[in-house]
């Protein structure tokens, strides 16, 4: 096996532009959330930074960010 390559570098001069970072998503508690898998839910559990706790009524689930999948609505 080979190792993951890592993330190229942006030159100041290069004629193509930097890749952009994605933009953080926040959540509080409360907040009702909808997910691409799960669907809709409500935040019962915070872990700054690193996860949220979300009950989709069936199920509990623990998404860990940057919560791509994830949006408030």
């Amino acid at each position: 096996m080979t190792k993951p390559s890592a993330p190229r570098r942006h030159l100041p001069t290069s004629p193509f532009k930097a890749p952009v970072a994605p933009v953080a998503k926040h959540f509080a508690l409360g907040d009702r959330v909808t997910h691409d898998q799960f669907g809709l839910g409500t935040i019962v559990g915070v872990e700054e930074g690193i996860a949220m706790l979300v009950d989709f009524g069936a199920r509990q689930a623990r998404i860990v960010s940057p919560y791509t999948r994830m949006d408030k609505l």
